[in-house]
C-alpha cells in the first residue's frame, strides 16, 4: 500500500501539484490523497477530483489497493457539509409539509451521506430513486399509525 501511495505521489508531483499529501492507512486498507492548489479553479474542482481519482484507482489496482480517495482544497469536506445541510433542510420541509422532497441527483458515495445523516430522524425515511445518472434520494414523511 505504501508503494502505491508512493507512485500516485510522484505522478502528481509530475503533473505540476506541489503540495501533495498521501496517507496509507494500513488498518482500513485505504489511501487518501490530499492535494492544496490554489490554482485550480473552483468550478473544475468536481471534474478534477473525478479524474485524478479515477487515475490514482488505476495506480493503485495494478498494486492490488482498491480504496483510494483524492480530495483537492478540500473540495469533499466542503460538499460533505453542503450536502448534509441540503438533507437537514429537506427532511423539515418533508416533516412540515407532510409532501416528500426529492434531492437532485447524486453519486452513490452523496446518496450515502443523506442516508446516513436522516437515518436517526424517527419523523422522515428516505429512499434512492431514479437509474444511473439521475439517482437521487427522496425524502418521505413517515407515516404515524394511531
Amino acid at each position: 500500500m505504501k508503494e502505491t501511495g508512493i507512485k500516485i505521489r510522484k505522478l502528481l508531483e509530475l503533473i505540476g501539484f506541489d503540495n501533495v499529501r498521501v496517507e496509507s492507512d494500513n488498518e482500513e486498507d485505504k489511501i487518501s490523497v490530499f492535494i492544496k492548489d490554489h490554482s485550480v479553479a473552483p468550478a473544475r474542482l468536481p471534474e478534477l477530483v473525478l479524474s485524478l481519482t479515477h487515475l490514482a484507482k488505476q495506480i493503485a489496482k495494478k498494486s492490488g489497493d482498491d480504496r483510494i480517495s483524492v480530495d483537492i482544497n478540500d473540495y469533499h469536506k466542503e460538499r460533505e457539509v453542503l450536502i448534509t445541510r441540503l438533507a437537514k433542510a429537506a427532511a423539515k420541509k418533508a416533516a412540515v409539509t407532510g409532501e416528500s422532497v426529492s434531492l437532485p441527483a447524486m453519486n452513490a458515495y452523496e446518496r450515502r451521506i443523506v442516508h446516513t445523516e436522516l437515518a436517526i430522524r424517527p419523523d422522515v425515511e428516505t429512499e434512492s430513486e431514479g437509474e444511473m445518472r439521475e439517482r437521487h434520494v427522496v425524502i418521505k414523511p413517515t407515516k404515524f399509525t394511531d
